[in-house]
């Protein structure tokens, strides 16, 4: 049997659902937690890659308008989440390696970052005024969807979005491969969760497989965060090599990191190889294999 596109789940509601999941989780006159920033920012993650589901069925001006939001409330809320990062990635760091630390009681970048407070209840006139402005933006942005047309929507169209999408990570996995540096991790990332969350779309197809795969592309997008997690710190950190004004302790500390980095792309490398191999075509992943002799459409 040919796999029936027509099953696949209905983007419009489960877009306005993340929309409005994320905008009920803010007040203007309360901080948000830790958990709270991180949730706001994976929906707004969703609500990108379920809109590129629909990127040929959508006039160029609405699609721009509402995707730049997303991703400017992302942006907004970034630097909230990476305070917190840091803080916990030194906080680890320090418990396992307390001498190495002893040495590093003077560096003055790594005692900010170890500093910075939990985010209080209250919030400072700058995050009152950045809440008020996403509340507000999304707010629009529900209503403008809402009254969108998508009806009929052309299920082949949303295929091939997908598939370009797929297209798209393997490319990345292949110079990231080639080339192991921060920035093709970053995005090689970014495009595995755009393939993620574009995935659930297609449970219906085949729920078993289609939920495996889900389950194996989110430990590997998991992974690449948590690499890059510590790449923003060195980056954060300003360290550079060779510099007469590194100490010996932080060189230590750096090539540690590094060490940590190591473990998470052996973990990255054998699973993204599986998937997104040059050759590979999304038809040959779980869930969307087709039947020999039987076409697609």
């Amino acid at each position: 049997m040919p796999l029936n596109y027509e099953k696949l789940i209905d983007i419009k509601p489960v877009l306005c659902g993340y929309i409005m999941e994320a905008q009920q989780m803010l007040d203007p006159e309360m901080a948000p937690g830790e958990k709270v920033i991180h949730d706001v920012r994976v929906l707004m993650k969703k609500s990108r890659a379920s809109i590129k589901l629909l990127n040929n069925q959508m006039d160029v001006e609405s699609f721009n308008k509402e995707y730049f939001i997303f991703r400017e409330v992302g942006r907004i809320m970034r630097t909230w989440r990476e305070n917190s990062v840091h803080r916990k990635l030194l906080k680890d760091l320090k418990k396992r390696f307390p001498e190495l630390f002893s040495r590093l009681m003077d560096n003055e970048k790594i005692n900010i970052l170890s500093g910075i407070p939990q985010i209080l209840n209250e919030t400072s006139p700058e995050m009152k005024k950045d809440l008020v402005k996403i509340i507000g933006i999304l707010h629009k942005s529900i209503f403008r969807i809402r009254f969108h047309a998508m009806k009929n929507l052309d299920q082949k169209l949303i295929r091939g979005e997908l598939e370009r999408t797929f297209e798209n990570v393997s490319a990345c996995f292949i110079k990231a491969r080639n080339y192991t540096r921060n920035i093709n991790l970053h995005r090689f990332r970014k495009k595995t969760k755009d393939f993620l969350y574009q995935l659930s779309f297609f449970r219906s197809l085949d729920p078993k497989a289609v939920k495996s795969l889900e389950k194996r592309i989110e430990a590997l997008a998991q992974n690449l965060g948590k690499y890059n997690d510590y790449a923003v710190l060195i980056t954060t950190l300003g360290y550079t090599y060779p510099s007469v004004e590194n100490s010996k302790a932080l060189d230590e500390l750096i090539i540690i990191i590094k060490q940590e980095q190591d473990k998470y792309l052996l973990k990255v490398w054998p699973s993204a190889f599986r998937f997104f191999r040059p050759g590979n075509k999304l038809a040959d992943l779980p869930g969307f294999k087709v039947p020999v002799n039987n076409p697609v459409f």
